[in-house]
């Protein structure tokens, strides 16, 4: 890799170390402020898999810095698991709606971080020459996806019952 490709690759990486820095931080914000113990236990494992992003991302920076190439033997792994309409937080959140202030304006925020990173990682996807690091940042984008699937499903199960109970309705 010459030297001007890899200024380039290690500034993308620090970006995206950065972010799943700021997403770490601010999952491990929201798992302390939720009073909802599912939330936060997932909140607390999202800023898990954030970590894990940041410490793979670093390694691949440490590799390519060192030795120019991607590190094919380090790998991710999955911490959360956000399956059914209610991925994150307890039913028992729908039943104290009016007062899930927090936890709607976490996952709003939640989302907006989830679809930056998501287009982020899709953009370096396509700007990135080694076949690896392509590869890498597309990994990458759809690990986030998920996150951001799962926020919005969290969302929009959550939408209507505290609306109702905020006495909002937007028609």
């Amino acid at each position: 890799m010459d030297a001007e490709i890899q200024k380039a690759v290690i500034a993308g990486l620090d970006r995206a170390i950065r972010t799943e820095t700021d997403g770490y931080h601010f999952y491990m914000m929201a798992a302390m402020a939720t009073e909802d113990e599912r939330g936060k236990q997932i909140l607390a494992q999202l800023a898990e898999e954030e970590l894990e992003h940041r410490r793979f991302l670093e390694g691949q920076r440490r590799s390519i810095l060192e030795s120019g190439q991607v590190d094919a033997s380090l790998g991710m792994r999955r911490i959360a698991s956000l399956t059914g309409d209610s991925p994150i937080f307890s039913s028992q959140l729908t039943r104290r709606a009016a007062e899930a202030h927090y936890e709607m304006s976490a996952l709003s925020i939640g989302i907006q971080l989830e679809l930056a990173s998501q287009t982020y990682y899709r953009e370096q996807a396509d700007e990135a020459r080694d076949p690896a690091l392509k590869k890498i940042y597309a990994d990458l984008a759809a690990w986030e996806q998920g996150h951001y699937e799962a926020l919005l499903r969290q969302h929009d199960s959550l939408k209507e019952d505290y609306w109702a109970a905020a006495g909002f309705s937007p028609f």
